[in-house]
């Protein structure tokens, strides 16, 4: 992901939580933030006020906390209260959100003060007037029909939308009355697209960073489960050897491939693919995508008892761990931001969920450098095809030569990409226009290694998970002591 200032800022917040948290500090400590972080070089905001603001609401956010809270006391309710489900993963930071024009058509300096005035003319409402020989929009007046900028010759009015309108595939998100973005949450997925997608760093999602370094310190046995596309996040010369000492070395009892979980999912999908379809229904879509499975079950009713029922690979990982450790803390360390909303809907196996991101500064906060590690030994259960879900089509072809070793065949797999097509694809699926009997829905356009949460470049995370996933053997269904 590119490391931009905005990503910087996140960081630097989730880091010195950390940190105090680490060294039993938080509450003395947390207004010093707003000293060590600043937004004020070079000058993002109008004021010093102004980005304490901001800052407050980007300490609340990593806290878990609602905004409207004092640092202080959001630092003692994440140490010591339960998470706050009833509060969003998304957020709009109210303090930071105010730098967005919202007027939708503009006149820009490309007018010619033409004489034909043909936007003038087209104008059904009269909202344009030709002022000073150029022509100007009467935002009391516009419509926002379009005509104008479909009729200007010369190409000069311009149609604008927020990064975060823009880049949110199931239009969640709109402005409010001041000017704000709001979201949706009846059609919002916590994707992450729009976090990214604003240049601001006006969106954010809530963090459980402190809670999970606060369980390890009570020297509870916290298990982490990490996500094949771990591999290539710290770069080529990173092993992920040193990623396990690393993880060792903060505290974690263990760590476990979410690839086992995926090998899980890939038998129990098979056999559920091969029991359903065709006989009770006409196509199967895959369940491990969590944006993708809230986008057919809240927006697409024909087709929400399409989705699988086969828990995905995090929670399958979460309940193999569970069963051997029901005291175990498990703790989904991955690419996605919607992994962390699926968390909260199977608490039972999944107790926190956290992105890379997250990860790097949570052993940054305790000084722990990933490739300074010496290179642990760790075992690799996980199968080729179970390594390779969060690569393009990864499910499907795992899912295809599952359904194969047990003597079936997956008649015209379908592969969707990006909520948008996922969407159109799944409602066609369900009238009748696209044949296939089943469907692998990814809400990121190139698969989970490009996640909101991730910290390297996704070529690179895909050319060394192909590379590990390649020397990893590929199990033949009977011999997985998993699914046993």
């Amino acid at each position: 992901m590119e490391l931009t200032a905005v990503a910087q800022l996140r960081r630097m917040v989730l880091e010195h939580l950390s940190r105090y948290t680490w060294n039993d500090v938080l509450i003395d400590h947390v207004y010093d933030i707003l000293q060590e972080v600043r937004e004020d070089t070079p000058r993002y905001r109008c004021c010093v006020y102004k980005e304490r603001a901001v800052l407050k609401n980007r300490i609340d956010m990593a806290l878990g906390q609602e905004c409207k809270e004092n640092i202080i006391e959001a630092s003692k309710m994440t140490l010591y209260g339960p998470e706050r489900t009833d509060l969003p993963l998304i957020d709009v930071l109210p303090a930071a959100c105010d730098q967005c024009p919202i007027d939708t058509y503009y006149v820009t300096d490309m007018c010619r003060h033409c004489i034909a005035h043909k936007c003038m003319n087209n104008c059904p409402r009269k909202a344009i007037s030709i002022i000073q020989d150029r022509a100007f929009i009467d935002k009391n007046k516009c419509i926002e029909c379009g005509r104008c900028k479909q009729v200007c010759p010369y190409g000069a009015i311009i149609e604008i939308h927020r990064p975060c309108v823009r880049a949110c595939a199931l239009e969640a998100i709109s402005i409010g009355e001041n000017r704000k973005a709001v979201i949706d949450y009846d059609k919002c997925v916590a994707c992450g697209a729009c976090r990214n997608a604003c240049p601001f760093g006006a969106i954010d999602e809530r963090s459980n960073i402190v809670r999970i370094i606060r369980a390890i310190k009570e020297k509870r046995k916290v298990i982490a489960k990490l996500a094949p596309s771990i591999v290539g996040q710290f770069g080529f010369k990173v092993s992920l050897g040193q990623v396990y000492a690393a993880l060792k070395k903060a505290g974690f009892a263990d760590v476990i491939e979410v690839g086992v979980g995926a090998d899980i999912t890939s038998v129990k999908e098979a056999e559920e693919y091969i029991e359903k379809v065709p006989e009770k229904q006409s196509f199967m879509t895959s369940s491990c995508c969590p944006a993708f499975v809230k986008l057919v079950k809240t927006q697409i009713p024909e087709a929400a008892d399409k989705v699988s029922d086969t828990d995905s690979p995090m929670v399958s990982t979460g309940r193999l761990i569970k069963a051997q450790d029901p005291y175990a803390v498990t703790v989904f360390i991955g690419p996605c931001i919607a992994k962390k909303s699926e968390a909260r809907l199977y608490n039972e196996a999944v107790d926190y969920a956290m992105t890379f991101e997250e990860l790097q500064c949570m052993l940054e906060g305790k000084d722990i450098i990933i490739a300074e590690q010496e290179v642990a030994e760790y075992d690799r259960d996980a199968s080729k095809l179970g390594l390779s879900f969060p690569l393009t089509a990864g499910v499907t072809a795992s899912v295809n030569a599952t359904v194969e070793a047990m003597g079936g065949n997956v008649r015209l797999a379908h592969y969707s990409a990006g909520l948008d097509n996922c969407k159109r694809d799944v409602q066609d699926a369900a009238s009748g226009k696209l044949d296939c009997s089943y469907i692998e829905g990814m809400a990121c356009s190139n698969g989970c290694i490009d996640g909101p949460g991730a910290i390297g470049d996704f070529r690179i995370t895909k050319v060394a998970l192909n590379k590990y996933a390649a020397a990893a053997p590929n199990k033949a269904v009977s011999d997985d002591k998993h699914t046993k």
